[in-house]
Parts: structure tokens; C-alpha cells; sequence
């Protein structure tokens, strides 16, 4: 064996005995004779439970002995930080020192103070003079020619705090910040609570002081990001140790946007009320601290998006008015005896945005201004910011021609000196759509922003729609047929019971009930004894009946598919599953009519409406600007085969005004409840365009929706009169270099359904099986009687016609009314009409 691995002697006592004086051994004192290390019993941590030690034991021991307090007892411990503690045992290793503790906290501290320290002096303070200018917003005409440029126009003036009134100082201090005079410029839970929220994914928004929100003024262009918000802290608290309050409270006041295109405290001044800052009175002073809490919702003009209609946005300044001058009295920054003198909301002058969008433009720019924040997620502040350049859809020519067709048919029918109690406040709405693209290429919105019309009726949601729903019915029930057809779609030629007052049934089979439980009766315009009428016959002459009962036989949630696959939001669809469901009780826009309209015309392939082809920010094109991609929404038979049936309305039905247009056409008229509202949707091959007329006080607060009876000297207004008079003139003009094209020949489609809905036993020649037929829709639950047959109001909704607790009428076939179901009022208990035998309360009939 060789040498190195030969046991060595043993001495006298080695064994047990020399582990127990290396475990015994007291660190700290350097490795002396194991004879000098007393003895210790057996028991212990590192005793061997065999009885006996180990030189391996021996060296573990001696190894862990020395630690923090072994100076020279095995090896040192070369670490930095001793932790785990090699001094302790157990769980008690991993309990920190106070001196590790205490070390840690303080170079953590250090380290933020230093960093802190090179934030701030790595940052500058913000420049007013920079930070108040806006640019223009450039808006082309789909040519390439200027449109118009807004914003960038308006005095901005920078004025020192001198120059500024206290009652101005006072409202925003304490409205916005009242310890703004002794905080340091930051509010540390505000900055931790939204640098938390953007760490998680959420809001980005903070508490902020006044300090903060004007470093923010000069961060209007970039991403709510977390450097961005470390870098306004740093600026923030730059400021609050270098600068005067009053410099802050100027910059502040001087570059923050208060809506009308004003950037500081003297252009908002000239842009609310014509004056000069420092002649603004408290009253004045507080209505401006009001839209700083957001212009968009704040500015009495109104503002962009569905809650920021002027209605909302004017009662909404009015409450913060108030509150902003009674929070000046709690903080002690106005005498109650002063607030008690401002009673009335200060008169704000005409907004100088307003006058330079003239006529349609402003609803132009609105429309175009809407579609390019929701594609490019920018807020109002940005836009109005400015620097982008737009390039709208919009075809000058044929805004001219809508807008001329519009004001000559109001002066040959209207004379509001004649006939005031019933030719003012008829308002005109009109949209066109490209067929091929989706492009909106014209609209008409109303009189004109200078005109302190701020609403634009080209965009509105709220007026119902009348007949022109109906071929939406047609449409569903050659794609999905009846529960009586097995899955077949059936034909414009199935037959249907069209007399007036006939008895509705629901999918079971069972009569329907009004709110006596009577059966329910459907109510025409007219009532002639049609008999069985072709569903074809029935939207020609717009009669009721049949598709009362047609939209039970396919099923309300089907046709609602249909009429969302063709573009109509979901939102402005009547949600009651009742028979004047199918007679018009929705309220899609003039712009969302036209579009969805255009898919028949396009033989079923829809396209989204859009309104803007590029962006362009500092030189560099924005993304997503390119057209929506097309869709299928219905097969091309079911479209074609809807256009025929329309071509007829024209030809020979209640569209017929609309043949002058000396081209094929297709198209279907509407008229509503009470004649509160008229439409006319129609197409061409190329272009599809809505008209719709109605009649509402723009400056009332609720916009109800007035009778037109009487308007223009008639009796009443329908959807083949006033409005089809604007769509054939428009589009004759819009057309007129247009070669004349015809609509695709339909196939032959579905099978012809007798007046129980049932195929009839010998289908007629053109009758095929449906290219889409599809397993027949499930029941759908039988609707509850009750009054009016309209959804109750929403919120968002500009235009509502609440519940009359009458009976109400959507027109009849261009000549008088007709009564369709009764649906559930706003409470949702049934009304009760007069008499023992309701025939319903909604009536359309074009």
C-alpha cells in the first residue's frame, strides 16, 4: 500500500475522544492542542450516534466553527454579505442582522437619492411658449385638394400671472389642487398609485397637483408610458424646488386645452367669451375651470363620441360650474355672500371654430375627425393638438350635389313664415355610400355648425327607421325559411294574409295577445281586403301584415343576423321580439342605412363605412388606414333576389318619385309612428344612399321627436315624398357622368310558402332550394303585449320617442299609418289601450 494511503498510527485518546475536543473547540481562539479543549458529553449536533468520531467530522466542525466570530478556527468566511447567517442554526439562518437590515436600507436610500438627484438634473423645465402652440389639422377632399385647416389659429398669447385674475387663480387651486401654494409640485400616492396601475396593465391616471398636470401639457404627444411618468415626476420635482408658484400656476393656466381649439388662459378667454383674460369675472373664471376637467365632455359645444352630445355636455358644465364656485367657499377662497350673487351659467359666445366650419363642413370634419381617433386611438386632446394631415373619402361634387338637392326641396315645400307651427324644426339627414368600396362620399348633417347646429344627422342614433327595415325580413326568410319550410329559404312569390286587422300569430302557432288578452290584431295604412298577397305585392304596396307574421315565422334573432351582417350595429336595434320589430322600431344612422343597403347592391358582400384613406403625422403615413376588407353577408341569390323585389317598390310601388332618376334603381321608403320620421334608402349599382326627415327643436333638452303632420301643407309627410324627392335629384346629379348599368339577374330562389307558411304542394317553376339554406331557426319566445311598440329610451340616445301610452304609427303605404304589435314600456308592465280589441300600437306601412 503506498504512503499517502496508509493509515497513521493512532495516539492515545484519538477516536471519539478527538471529535469531541474538535466540537468542543471555542471559535475565536485560534487551533491550540487538542489537549486544552475540555471535554463535553457525547450528546450534541455533531456527536457520532455510533458511539465514535471521524477525522471527517473533525475537519466539518472545525470548517463550520469559523464564521463572523472564528479568527482563525478553520477556514475563514470569505463571503461579502453573511447571510444565511453561518453564525446560526436552523430557520435562524435565514433571519437578516440588524446590521444588515440597517446596511441594506441605507444604500437603498442612497441609491434613490442619487438616482433622484441625476433624474433631476438630467431633466429642463418646460417652455409655456412651446408648449401652448398647436398645429393645423389639414383635411383633403378625397382629389387631393384642401378641404379645410383647423385648430393652430387662435390667440395664444402667453400672459404672466398678473395678468391673470385671482377669481381665475382661485377656482383652478381649488377645484384642482387646493394645497397646491404648499406642496412640493408632486403627490406621492397619486404617482405610486399610477405607476402601479400602469405596471399591472392598468389606467395609466393618477391624482396629480398642478405642478404635475402642467409637465403633463408638454407630453401631449407621446404614449402614457412608465418612463414618461418617471420623467414627469423628476420634472415635477425640479420644479417644485427651483421655481415660483406663480411661474408654475401661469405655465399651467397658460398651456393647458380648454376645448374650441384653445390652448391657454387668454385664447380660451377670447374663444367662450370674447374678452381678454384678465376682464373675466368669477362666474366666467370658474365655467374655465370647469372644461379643464375634460373639454371633450365639458364644452357646452358638445364633443366627440356618443356621451359627448351637447345635451350631456351642458348639463354637465353647468354642475361642475356650480360646484367649482361652491368649493371655493369650503376652501376658503370666495366669500359666501360672493358665490350667492352667481346664479345664472355665464353666456358663452359663439364658438369661432364653429363659424369657420361652415355648412357641411363641420359634419365633414367631425365624421372624419371620429374615425381617425377610433383607428389611431388618440383622444380628443391630441387631435385637437394638431399636425395630422387626413385625407378624406369625401367627393366634393357630390357634397355639392347633396346639399343643393337638400336646400332646394326645402324651399319649394317648406315656408317657416307661413306655416310656423308646422315648417320649423324639420330636420334633413342624408348619407351615400360607395357601393364597390364602402366609402362615404357624401353627407349632409344638417344646416351647419354655424348655425348652432352642432348634432349631425347624418350620424345620428335615434329615429326610427319606418319600412325601410322590411326587406331585412325578406332577406331572413330567404336564407332560413320558416319553421314551417323545414330549413328552405322561401320566395318573394310565397303568399301571406295581408287584410288589415288580421289576427298575429307566434311560432307556436298561438295567437298573439294584447294587454286586454284579446288576440292581437295587426293594423295596416289602408284597409282594402288584399287578401293573400306575394310577399313581393306586400313590400311593393309596404303592407304590414305579412311580415308581422313573417318576422315570427322566421324568428326575430334571425333576422336580426341578417341585419347585422349587412352593417347595422346591434345597438340600434330594437330588442323586443314583437311584430313592430319588423315594421321599423330601430334607429340606425343615415350613414349605416346607406352601407348596409349597399350590400344588396353589391349582390351580399359587405364592406364597413369609412371615411378616411390616410393619416399622415410628421411627415410619416399612420396605420390602418386602408379600406375594410370585404365580407360575405349573404349569399349573392338572397341579395339579387331582394334588389328585384325593391326595383318593384320603385317601379310600381310607393317608391315610384324615384323612377325620374331614369336609371335602374332599387329602394324602399319608410315612414314612422305618428309621422315623426321619413326615409328613403335606395341604390344604384354604384352608389347607395338614405335620406331620412323629421322634426325636433334642436334646442330643447330632450330632442323629442315631433308630428309632421301637417309640415309643407300636406296632411302628412312619407318616405316616397320629401325624402325620395332629395334621393332621386341627388343621385341624378351624382350620376350624371356614370354609364347606365344594370343589376345582376337574380336566380330563382327558395320555395313558395303558402299563406300558413307551409311549401305549397306544387312549387312553382322559378322555385329552387335555397344556396344557403341552413337547419331552421330555433323558437324564439312569443313577445309580451304592451304600448307603443318601441325599445324604451336609452341614455346615449339623441333622438327617443318615449312611450305615449297610445297608439302609435310608422307609416302606412305612403299615405297614411297602419298598427303593428304592442311591445313592453320602459317599466315593463303592459299599457292598456281604450276599447275591448287592441289592433296594436305601432303602424308602418313606407
Amino acid at each position: 500500500m503506498s504512503e499517502h494511503r496508509r493509515k497513521p498510527p493512532q495516539p492515545e485518546g484519538s477516536g471519539r475522544a478527538a471529535a469531541r475536543r474538535a466540537a468542543q473547540q471555542r471559535p475565536g481562539r485560534g487551533a491550540g492542542p487538542a489537549r486544552d479543549v475540555p471535554t463535553a458529553s457525547y450528546s450534541g449536533p455533531y456527536a457520532d450516534p455510533r458511539g465514535h468520531g471521524s477525522r471527517a467530522e473533525a475537519r466539518r466542525v472545525g470548517q463550520r466553527g469559523s464564521g463572523t466570530r472564528g479568527r482563525g478556527a478553520g477556514r475563514p468566511d470569505k463571503r461579502f454579505i453573511n447571510y444565511p447567517r453561518s453564525d446560526k442554526e436552523g430557520w435562524q439562518r435565514f433571519v437578516p442582522s440588524w446590521k444588515l437590515v440597517g446596511g441594506t436600507a441605507l444604500g437603498f436610500f442612497a441609491v434613490i437619492t442619487a438616482g433622484a438627484g441625476i433624474g433631476i438634473a438630467a431633466v429642463s423645465t418646460p417652455n409655456p411658449n412651446l408648449a401652448a402652440r398647436a398645429q393645423n389639422n389639414v383635411f383633403f377632399w378625397d382629389d387631393g385638394t384642401q378641404m379645410v385647416a383647423t385648430g393652430g389659429t387662435m390667440n395664444r398669447q402667453i400672459v404672466p400671472i398678473d395678468k391673470i385674475p385671482r377669481s381665475m387663480q382661485n377656482a383652478v387651486i381649488a377645484a384642482e389642487n387646493e394645497s397646491f401654494e404648499t406642496d412640493k409640485g408632486i403627490d406621492p400616492m397619486g404617482i405610486a398609485r399610477a405607476v402601479w396601475n400602469m405596471a399591472t396593465g392598468g389606467s395609466t391616471q393618477g391624482g396629480s397637483t398642478i405642478t404635475q398636470q402642467y409637465v403633463k401639457n408638454t407630453y401631449l404627444d407621446s404614449d402614457q408610458t412608465l418612463k414618461r411618468k418617471v420623467t414627469e415626476l423628476f420634472i415635477s420635482m425640479r420644479l417644485g424646488v427651483s421655481e415660483e408658484k406663480d411661474t408654475i400656476l401661469a405655465g399651467y393656466l397658460n398651456t393647458a386645452y380648454y376645448g374650441r381649439d384653445a390652448y391657454g388662459i387668454q385664447a380660451a378667454a377670447r374663444a367662450y367669451f370674447g374678452k381678454d383674460c384678465w376682464d373675466l369675472t368669477p362666474s366666467e373664471s370658474a365655467f374655465l375651470a370647469s372644461v379643464l376637467k375634460g373639454p371633450n365632455l365639458y364644452n357646452p359645444d358638445g364633443g366627440i363620441g356618443p356621451a359627448a352630445t351637447p345635451e350631456e355636455n351642458t348639463k354637465r358644465a353647468h354642475l361642475r360650474w356650480a360646484w367649482v364656485l361652491d368649493r371655493e367657499v369650503a376652501v376658503g377662497r370666495m366669500q359666501k355672500s360672493e358665490r350667492e350673487q352667481f346664479k345664472e351659467f355665464p353666456k358663452l359666445v359663439d364658438s369661432e371654430q364653429a363659424r369657420s366650419l361652415s355648412g357641411q363642413t363641420g359634419y365633414l370634419v367631425e365624421t372624419a375627425k371620429q374615425y381617425v381617433m377610433k383607428v389611431a386611438k388618440i383622444t380628443p386632446e391630441q387631435m385637437a393638438r394638431g399636425g395630422y394631415q387626413i385625407k378624406t373619402t369625401f367627393q366634393k361634387p357630390k357634397v355639392d350635389a347633396l346639399t343643393k338637392a337638400v336646400d332646394e326641396t326645402r324651399n319649394d315645400f317648406l315656408d317657416e313664415k307661413a306655416r310656423p307651427e308646422h315648417d320649423t324644426f324639420v330636420q334633413f339627414g342624408a348619407a351615400s355610400v360607395d357601393v364597390k368600396t364602402g366609402a362615404i362620399v357624401a353627407l349632409y348633417g344638417g344646416p351647419g355648425m354655424d348655425k348652432k347646429y352642432f348634432s349631425n344627422n347624418a350620424n345620428t342614433i335615434g329615429v326610427p327607421v319606418g319600412s325601410t327595415w322590411k326587406p331585412y325580413v325578406l332577406a331572413a326568410a330567404m336564407e332560413y325559411g320558416t319553421q314551417n319550410s323545414k330549413g328552405q329559404g322561401i320566395s318573394p312569390d310565397s303568399k301571406y294574409m295581408a287584410n288589415d286587422r288580421t289576427v298575429i300569430n307566434n311560432r307556436d302557432g298561438k295567437p298573439l295577445r294584447d294587454a286586454s288578452g284579446q288576440p292581437f290584431r295587426q293594423k295596416n295604412e289602408s284597409e282594402y281586403p288584399y287578401g293573400y298577397v306575394t310577399l313581393n305585392e306586400a313590400m311593393e304596396k309596404s303592407i304590414n301584415v305579412p311580415f308581422a307574421q313573417l318576422v315570427f315565422d322566421v324568428g326575430h334573432s334571425k333576422v336580426r343576423q341578417v341585419a347585422k351582417a349587412t352593417g347595422i350595429l346591434e345597438d340600434s336595434m330594437n330588442p323586443n321580439n314583437d311584430a313592430s320589430f319588423a315594421l321599423g322600431t330601430s334607429t340606425p344612422s343615415a350613414i349605416r342605412m346607406a352601407d348596409s343597403y349597399a350590400t344588396f347592391a353589391a349582390s351580399g358582400v359587405h364592406r364597413e363605412p369609412f371615411s378616411v384613406r390616410s393619416v399622415q403625422k410628421d411627415g410619416k403615413d399612420l396605420p390602418g388606414f386602408e379600406p375594410p376588407k370585404e365580407q360575405r353577408a349573404m349569399d349573392d341569390s338572397i341579395a339579387d333576389n331582394v334588389t328585384k323585389v325593391l326595383e318593384n317598390v320603385v317601379e310600381k310601388g310607393t317608391g315610384t318619385k324615384a323612377k325620374r332618376l331614369g336609371r335602374p334603381a332599387a329602394g324602399k321608403t319608410g315612414t314612422t309612428d305618428f309621422n315623426k320620421s321619413a326615409w328613403f334608402v335606395g341604390y344604384t349599382p354604384e352608389l347607395s344612399t338614405s335620406v331620412t326627415l323629421f322634426r325636433t327643436d334642436p334646442n330643447s333638452p330632450d330632442k323629442k321627436l315631433i308630428s309632421m303632420k301637417g309640415v309643407g301643407g300636406t296632411d302628412s309627410i312619407h318616405g316616397g315624398d320629401i325624402p325620395a324627392v332629395i334621393w332621386t335629384a341627388y343621385m341624378k346629379e351624382a350620376l350624371k357622368d356614370a354609364p347606365v348599368k344594370d343589376f345582376p339577374e337574380p336566380a330563382p330562389i327558395g320555395v313558395i310558402a303558402d299563406g300558413a307558411g307551409a311549401p305549397s304542394p306544387s312549387p312553382s317553376v322559378s322555385s329552387s332550394p335555397s344556396m344557403s339554406a341552413s337547419p331552421s331557426p330555433s323558437l324564439s319566445p312569443s313577445p309580451t303585449p304592451s304600448r307603443g311598440g318601441k325599445p324604451s329610451c336609452k341614455p346615449w340616445q339623441l333622438y327617443c320617442i318615449p312611450d305615449s301610452g297610445g297608439t302609435t304609427t310608422t307609416g302606412g303605404a305612403d299615405g297614411g299609418t297602419s298598427t303593428g304589435s304592442p311591445s313592453p314600456t320602459p317599466s315593463g308592465k303592459p299599457g292598456r289601450p281604450g276599447g275591448s280589441i287592441s289592433w296594436g300600437t305601432f303602424t308602418d306601412g313606407g
